[in-house]
């Protein structure tokens, strides 16, 4: 009976190393900076986490995850402090994910347990977690009773620091950049407002010609303006040009593959689209070597800004996703796609939008 109880245990044991081992090194997928800011973004900011306090936090958050997973399967204050905080981790964020599908709803989206190397639904994570609680519980009551005073604290220590200096190594922290603002739809440029040009009533000399002057602007009156009026979108920063005109402005990153589908697929529509909206992008930071392989695969080359990680999301949106479309006309927004779910960037939607003329884009 012990040998099964052994064996159970150590089943346990691994089962649960291997869970937080992978949801740490997930976490850094495709690569430790891009991810760990991505996890910053998506789950520490919305939870009130300073610009100045997230990046310190998650880089300790994910070292002890990491830790958990080596300390798992030694010996020393297994009982006493290793279960325990395992399970008080495992609490926190069930807890987290608990009032967030209460909030939100838990059936899509991925809550980052995985990072995006596993994406998982909060439904899925509180499930996965509740099962991993159960069988640590199970393992403290099956586990023969240790001398915790022949153990070593410094193992627990030093694995501990080890692991969260190694992610402060992996992903250094860089400065904080400025911060980026997209004006309201209020803030017009009066100055570059269409205007009609009509004849001035100092030259009128006549009553008939006043007549036909008045009538004439009645009719003007009445005319719909083939174009809105300019607006500061924001991102003139990058691209000078981006509010004069129709637009197409992307959100991309260099190595996902959804970014690459997209810019290809615009590609192919530009090709037998008259007057196609200027393409733009805005390529991340991350991987910036593959933007020319980007660009084969897209079929064209397009200009192109590249900036940093953090700034990216801020330019990209609050719980917005890559790949990232937006329709602009003299720089006011009439559709942003975004992500790979229910806001994504379909080609059939886009094509309709941008063949609509502005008396029918505006209703």
């Amino acid at each position: 009976m012990a040998i099964s109880k052994n064996n159970i245990a150590w089943g346990i044991r691994i089962v649960i190393s291997f869970l937080f081992l992978l949801s740490a090194v997930a976490k850094l997928y495709p690569s430790p900076y891009f991810a760990i800011s991505t996890f910053e973004v998506k789950q520490l900011y919305p939870m009130g986490f300073s610009e100045s306090f997230a990046p310190y936090f998650s880089r300790v958050l994910i070292g002890i995850e990491l830790a958990l997973g080596f300390l798992i399967l030694q010996k020393h204050f297994l009982r006493s402090i290793i279960i325990p905080a395992t399970i008080l981790l495992l609490f926190v964020f069930t807890s987290h994910l608990t009032i967030e599908t209460i909030q939100n709803g838990g059936n899509s989206g991925n809550c980052g347990c995985f990072g995006s190397l596993l994406p998982m639904t909060p439904i899925e994570a509180i499930l996965k977690n509740v099962a991993a609680m159960a069988l640590l519980i199970w393992l403290l009551f099956i586990m023969p009773k240790s001398n915790e005073k022949k153990d070593n604290f410094w193992l627990l220590t030093t694995v501990t620091l080890a692991s969260i200096l190694a992610l402060f190594m992996l992903a250094p922290i860089q400065p904080i950049e400025s911060s980026f603002s997209v004006t309201t739809p209020e803030e017009t440029t009066n100055d570059t407002i269409p205007e009609t040009k009509v004849d001035t009533l100092k030259t009128v000399v006549t009553k008939d010609t006043v007549k036909k002057v008045d009538e004439t602007l009645k009719e003007v009156v009445k005319t719909e303006p083939t174009e809105p009026a300019r607006h500061k979108s924001g991102y003139a920063q990058y691209f000078p040009n981006i509010d004069k005109g129709r637009k197409t402005l992307c959100f991309f990153v260099p190595g996902c593959d959804h970014c690459r589908d997209a810019a290809k697929e615009l590609t192919e529509l530009r090709k037998t689209t008259k007057n196609f909206p200027e393409i733009s992008i805005i390529f991340m930071n991350e991987e910036a070597d593959l933007i020319p392989a980007f660009f084969k695969y897209a079929g064209a080359e397009y200009p192109y800004k590249i900036i940093e990680v953090i700034p990216f999301w801020k330019v990209l949106g609050s719980g917005k996703d890559t790949p990232g479309i937006k329709y602009l006309w003299n720089g006011n927004e009439y559709k942003y796609y975004w992500g790979i779910t229910d806001n994504k960037f379909v080609l059939s939607d886009f094509e309709s939008l941008i063949n609509k003329p502005y008396s029918e884009l505006k209703k």
